[in-house]
């Protein structure tokens, strides 16, 4: 039988508590003060999220519509902003023909993509944070 009332939400931790330190348990880690904002380390940009702005970056510098490029790229119009939004991993046929939709090559999408990716590291790199691709100089790009 439950041991809550039947209109209140039983929450289950996902980590198990920890006791307080000096209770004979397990140490806790320090915390921040109540008022110290918690600032997450900025997360690698994906893929799909810069192939996605990009193409949206395109289409408006184009001042063309999602229908416009859509059809021309003979895909739905709710794929392609699925994929400008980065939400769906999009096939190299499906991203061909977008880029091609923009008087672009897939050549072209996918540097201008490596160029979003490449000026995140290097902003990374400048806050402190080494790029992993600085410490190669033979086969891959130096940031």
């Amino acid at each position: 039988m439950s041991t809550h009332a039947p209109n209140e939400a039983r929450v289950i931790p996902l980590r198990p508590q920890t006791s307080p330190p000096g209770s004979g348990g397990a140490t806790r880690a320090p915390q921040r003060p109540a008022g110290a904002p918690q600032t997450p380390a900025p997360r690698e940009p994906l893929w799909r999220d810069l192939v996605g702005d990009v193409l949206r970056r395109e289409r408006l510098a184009q001042e063309r519509t999602l229908k416009d490029v859509a059809e021309s790229a003979r895909i739905s119009m709710p794929y392609l902003s699925e994929l400008e939004r980065g939400r769906k991993e999009a096939s190299s046929e499906v991203l061909a023909a977008a880029a091609q939709a923009l008087g672009l090559g897939l050549a072209d999408l996918l540097s201008l993509a490596q160029d979003e990716l490449a000026r995140y590291a290097r902003s990374r790199a400048g806050r402190g944070r080494t790029s992993p691709t600085a410490q190669y100089d033979g086969l891959c790009l130096v940031a």
